[in-house]
């Protein structure tokens, strides 16, 4: 059974259409990144399959529970971990565990030992006892993805979840969400950290203006936009104007670099490399090394959305 199955999924504020039809499957026991420009709909998608808002149009099931008629069995599987910190600023990090556990019915020492887990997980043990309002905007975004996870879900909502946190903390979460997978959850995750979805996404949907533009692993999306970006380094810098005009004769487009004078790059160059160095051999311009890449993750997702003003 698939852990998400949207069909449709419409929302609209006033004038604005929020979403416009979004068709999701997320299959069980995967990483899905949904990513998508600033008031692409991201947001507001999360917010329908975790039956916070209600669908203008559409329908949707989490595990197989529709999230309008069967809400309350949704949200027995899922948790939602949203862009900000939702934990209470007056009391501790210890106490804001200690509550959640036991307002999941937790025994007094399963939640005790949960949210001493925790709170070594999350490297906030030396802080446990100290109010959250003195905590560091990082240290509270540690405790607030904690609180998320106090009774593992089968879901895992995780909306922009290193926002805010140094490089050290969100590896931490990296693992923590390879952990949860590896123990059966699922996970759908928005960031807008391309490096993120790249290293724990087994697939990406990308959204723009309300509708899902894109849908597949990170090596077809990739492989979406064309092909690879030669990148060639000349022996000679004198000879980069010529070499420019070759590549562009032989592969469309040609790139110089803006702080070494002798490196170019062509985009989309995989059906030709081989020939375009040739040619540059046969012109006497010598390559002192070129490296054939696929496209990154940030040159899909450009290629992929448009730059149109949009509302949050």
């Amino acid at each position: 059974m698939d852990a998400v199955q949207a069909e449709g999924l419409v929302k609209t504020f006033g004038a604005t259409r929020a979403v416009d039809g979004i068709d999701l499957t997320v299959p069980a026991g995967s990483v899905c990144g949904f990513l998508g420009p600033n008031g692409a709909g991201k947001t507001t998608t999360i917010r329908m399959l975790a039956t916070l808002l209600r669908p203008d149009a559409g329908r949707a099931r989490v595990f197989g529970h529709d999230v309008v008629e069967e809400p309350t069995a949704v949200r027995d599987r899922i948790s939602l971990t949203g862009q900000y910190a939702s934990v209470d600023e007056t009391l501790t990090g210890r106490e804001n565990l200690t509550l959640l556990g036991r307002l999941h019915r937790l025994s007094r020492a399963a939640t005790a030992a949960r949210a001493a887990e925790l709170l070594d997980r999350f490297d906030l043990a030396d802080a446990a006892d100290r109010l959250v309002r003195a905590y560091s905007g990082g240290m509270r975004r540690r405790l607030d993805l904690a609180a998320g996870l106090v009774v593992p879900p089968d879901l895992l909502f995780l909306d922009e979840p290193t926002t805010g946190l140094d490089p050290r903390s969100r590896g931490e979460v990296w693992s923590l969400v390879r952990g949860l997978v590896a123990d059966g959850a699922t996970v759908l995750l928005t960031t807008q950290y391309l490096d993120e979805a790249d290293q724990l996404a087994d697939r990406i949907a990308v959204i723009d203006h309300g509708r899902v533009v894109a849908d597949g692993t990170t090596d077809q999306l990739k492989a979406s936009i064309g092909g690879g970006t030669l990148r060639l380094r000349l022996h000679d810098p004198a000879d980069r104007d010529a070499a420019r005009d070759l590549l562009v004769r032989a592969l469309g487009a040609a790139e110089a670099s803006d702080t070494d004078p002798a490196v170019l790059t062509a985009k989309g160059a995989a059906g030709g490399a081989a020939a375009a160095l040739a040619e540059l051999s046969w012109a006497g311009i010598d390559v002192a090394e070129f490296a054939l890449g696929q496209p990154s993750l940030d040159e899909v997702f450009l290629a992929l959305t448009t730059a149109k003003e949009r509302v949050a």
